[in-house]
This record gives C-alpha cells, sequence and structure tokens, in this order.
C-alpha cells in the first residue's frame, strides 16, 4: 500500500524542521515481527527540540504514532497513516549522574541502559536487561521483567505533548499499574530519569548473566516481540494457552511458539494479519476453555 505523500504539506507548515522526514517509509525491516506496511511521513526528529518544533507546527488532523524498538507492536499491514516519530540518535544517549542515578534517552534499548549501569556499578536496573524493547516502551507501559518494573526505578520522565510543550512526569504522575501508565497519550517520551543504588559491577553481571540465561531457556530466538498476553489477575497467560491446546498452533506464517506459548512468532513469510488472527485464535480457545478474556500486551496499530 502507498499513502498520498503529506511530506510537502507538513514541511509547508514547519519549513525550519532539522530532522528526516521521508513519505512511504518501509516499517516492516526494523520491526521486531518484520512485518507490516509503511509509514505514511516517517520523522526522525534531531533533537527535543526540533521534535517539539514540528508538533507545534503540526496540522490537527494528521494523526500521530510513536514507534520505539518496535518490539512490542504488530504494524498492520496497510500501514501507519499520518506521521510516525521514531527517536533515535541524540535520543539514544545515557548519563551516570550523583546518588547511583542513570539518565537516558527514550530511543535506546533497554539492555544497554543496564549495562551502562553495570559499568558503572550502579545496581536495581538488572531486570532492564530482560526485556526486549527500548526505553520509550518501557516508560508507556511499565514494563518489567525478573521481579522488576519500570515503576520501581523511574524519578522522573520528560516528553512532548501534541501542542509542543515539553513537560515532566514525576513518578506518581506516571500513575502506573500493571503493564500500563496513565500518563496522556499524546505524549512522546523523550527521557527518563532512573534511580539505582550502590553495587559491585561483577555481582551486578552475574545478576544479568542470570537473566540472559532464563531468556535464553524459556523463550524463543525466532521473530517475536515479548509477551503477547499479559497475565490475568491470579493467574498466568501461558497456562491457560497451553490449557486449551494452543501450542504449537499456526496460521499462515505465524505460529504459537512450542517453547513458550504466550510468544507468537514469525516462522518466515507471515503476514501481521497472519499474527494477529493468530492471536485472536488463541483468545477465543483460551475464553471457550477457561472462561477467562486474554488482554493484549502486544500493541497493534496501523491499517489492515
Amino acid at each position: 500500500m502507498t499513502f498520498p505523500d503529506i511530506t510537502h504539506d507538513l514541511k509547508s507548515h514547519a519549513p525550519d524542521l532539522r530532522g528526516r522526514l521521508l513519505a512511504n517509509q518501509s516499517l516492516a525491516e526494523s520491526a521486531w515481527f518484520r512485518v507490516g506496511g509503511p509509514a505514511q511521513a516517517l520523522f526522525m526528529p534531531d533533537d527535543e527540540q526540533d521534535l517539539a518544533y514540528l508538533l507545534a507546527h503540526l496540522p490537527a488532523d494528521v494523526p500521530v504514532t510513536v514507534l520505539g524498538a518496535a518490539s512490542n507492536v504488530i504494524i498492520r499491514d496497510g500501514g501507519i497513516p499520518g506521521l510516525v516519530v521514531r527517536l533515535g540518535g541524540r535520543f539514544s544517549e545515557i548519563k551516570i549522574e550523583d546518588g547511583h542515578r542513570v539518565r537516558a534517552g527514550t530511543g535506546i534499548l533497554d539492555v544497554r541502559v543496564a549495562r551502562a549501569a553495570r559499568d558503572a556499578g550502579v545496581a536495581g536496573l538488572e531486570f532492564l536487561s530482560g526485556i526486549p524493547g527500548g526505553i520509550g516502551g518501557a516508560l508507556r507501559m511499565n514494563a518489567g521483567a525478573y521481579g522488576g518494573e519500570t515503576k520501581d526505578i523511574l524519578i522522573e520522565a520528560r516528553g512532548v505533548d501534541r501542542q509542543g510543550n515539553v513537560r515532566t512526569f514525576s513518578n506518581a504522575d506516571m500513575a502506573y499499574t500493571y503493564r500500563r501508565s496513565g500518563a496522556p497519550e499524546d505524549v512522546i517520551f523523550t527521557e527518563a530519569l532512573f534511580q539505582g543504588r550502590a553495587g559491585d559491577p561483577a555481582d551486578i553481571a552475574a545478576a544479568m548473566a542470570d537473566i540472559a540465561a532464563k531468556r535464553k531457556a524459556s523463550q524463543p530466538p525466532n521473530k517475536t516481540c515479548g509477551s503477547t498476553f499479559k497475565n490475568p489477575p491470579g493467574g498466568k497467560a501461558w497456562q491457560l494457552i497451553d490449557a486449551a491446546g494452543c501450542r504449537g498452533l499456526t496460521v499462515g506464517g505465524a505460529q504459537v511458539s512450542e517453547l513458550h506459548c504466550n510468544f507468537l512468532i514469525n516462522l518466515g513469510g507471515a503476514t501481521a494479519a497472519d499474527i494477529e488472527t493468530l492471536g485472536e485464535t488463541v483468545r477465543k480457545r483460551v475464553r471457550d476453555n477457561s472462561g477467562v478474556e486474554l488482554e493484549w500486551e502486544i500493541k497493534r496499530i496501523g491499517v489492515a
């Protein structure tokens, strides 16, 4: 699918843009599932001020979607209309600050933040090494793994809203619950400040190695994302999926992982429709078998 080119119109509204603005840019190769259509307009801002400038001048009828590592999304086959913002470059910086604090741009992978903290002797961020995604997504969904969650370490987050205002959110402002933030949906997070504690780099490295070993033993190496469905209260999504007979189930080129059945994988040649249809099939079978309505943890964005 090809969208009408809106980049010239956007540039006319914001002629002093410094970042890259591209029309009908493919997204599949940078998404972890390796599926999905193009972005109608893909913007890679030079810095926070550049992002704020475009948002402040963007026509109100142009939808905005932010993509980080694209590790927790299904980008539908028709692509994403409007403006897609992708943060990299200066949004991938890490600084170790006094008091065992770590400041990280939202375009950087969680595991790189964990490694930087390890090297600086900052403990408490090890769990980030077990999350397949970036800091922006971690802020938005209170990402967690191996006994830790984003809410446990966040001091504050910084971002830009749809009107181009730069805003700062305290941990309380984020209104975190399980895999969800109550922060305004229109905010594009640009930076996070985390609180760690003093630790020995060797001990931190050992904890991260243990997490890596557990991930390798329990999670598929194929083209996939993180957990597909949220754990229901008092239960485990994978156990419900397994009990419903879905382990190894396939739709087109998509499969429920036989290693960990709360993961969907692209066997090669899957479409986004295959993956989403498989997920909905799993949800129906679990509902029919146990009465539990599984909730998607992976976001599904774009048009079919």
